[in-house]
């Protein structure tokens, strides 16, 4: 099984403006609401994919159960723990630029924290944990690095996609998978990533400090592959930006079902890259004959081993 855990998932909001004009009233061309939140967005791609996955995490209010409901005519399959206040809003803003406001969550409590490790106490060996973004009010930042050491007693494959101390303390933890953006990577380590040659070295840092293989998205400029022996490189395949949200969430649900279907770690990075060029060419998450489509025209470069 695949469980994927999103600590603080969001009601989305997207707005389509044909101009944006500070300080006036405007009015959207479009609008509708989705369920937001990276290790959802895990989910739904896995699903489009043909993978089972499990939705774990913390929902409150009305929005909470908007994207509980929404998540199941979906056919994925939710576990939630319920907490007081409301789920946040996130207004995507889309016009000359996109534009994010994200909302604050609500707080959760140590109860219903303990309440949502125990909703995971049933991943096994062979199973995949996704911990994905970022963390709600009353939940400290080694939680991350807490769900990591359980499952490494168990044999699970352990991916993180998270940022600042959160993701800092987890590599400790030596996860399966950790996948930052060149500006998240950066900022673990208080530098600027402005270079493949740069990606890569701290990349082999993390590799040092205990993530087995880390994955890290450069945009436009395509993503670098690490772990103790081998590194890659691939461009990212043609095509015209439409929406970069849920582009590298994508890429983590590429990886999962490419690794699950017996591809070898070259291929899981190929179908990765496919899968978030394909979100980020599309108005929606990607679909997998896009994917296939696309991965069909990356190449990649072996810089390391092989």
């Amino acid at each position: 099984m695949i469980y994927t855990v999103t600590l603080n998932p969001s009601a989305d909001y997207h707005l389509t403006l044909d101009e944006m004009k500070i300080g006036k009233t405007n009015r959207a061309s479009s609008n509708h609401l989705t369920p937001g939140g990276k290790g959802i967005n895990v989910s739904k791609v896995l699903k489009e994919f043909g993978n089972e996955s499990k939705a774990v995490g913390f929902l409150a209010g009305f929005t909470g159960s908007f994207i509980e409901e929404q998540l199941r005519l979906e056919e994925v399959k939710t576990d939630f723990v319920y907490t007081a206040g409301l789920t946040r809003i996130n207004v995507k803003l889309k016009a000359d630029e996109e534009t994010e406001v994200n909302g604050q969550g609500s707080r959760v409590t140590e109860e219903e924290t303990t309440a949502l490790k125990g909703k995971l106490a049933s991943v096994s060996e062979g199973d995949f944990l996704v911990l994905s973004g970022s963390l709600p009010s009353g939940v400290s930042s080694s939680i991350y690095q807490e769900l990591c050491d359980k499952a490494a007693g168990e044999k699970v494959n352990v991916v993180v996609d998270a940022s600042g101390d959160a993701l800092k303390e987890s590599i400790q933890a030596k996860p399966f998978l950790i996948k930052p953006n060149q500006d998240e990577l950066g900022a673990l380590y208080n530098t600027t990533v402005d270079s493949t040659d740069k990606a890569t070295q701290l990349a082999k840092k993390a590799v040092e400090e205990g993530a087995q293989h880390v994955l890290v998205s450069l945009g436009a400029q395509g993503a670098v592959f690490v772990n103790e022996s081998t590194v890659f490189f691939a461009g990212a395949p043609k095509g015209k930006l439409v929406n970069s949200v849920g582009a590298g969430d994508s890429m983590v649900a590429g990886f999962i079902h490419a690794f699950l279907r017996g591809r070898d770690l070259k291929e899981c990075f190929r179908f990765s890259i496919a899968s978030g060029s394909a979100t980020a060419f599309s108005q929606g998450f990607c679909n997998k004959e896009h994917v296939e489509e696309l991965a069909g025209q990356i190449h990649i470069e072996v810089l390391q081993g092989g």
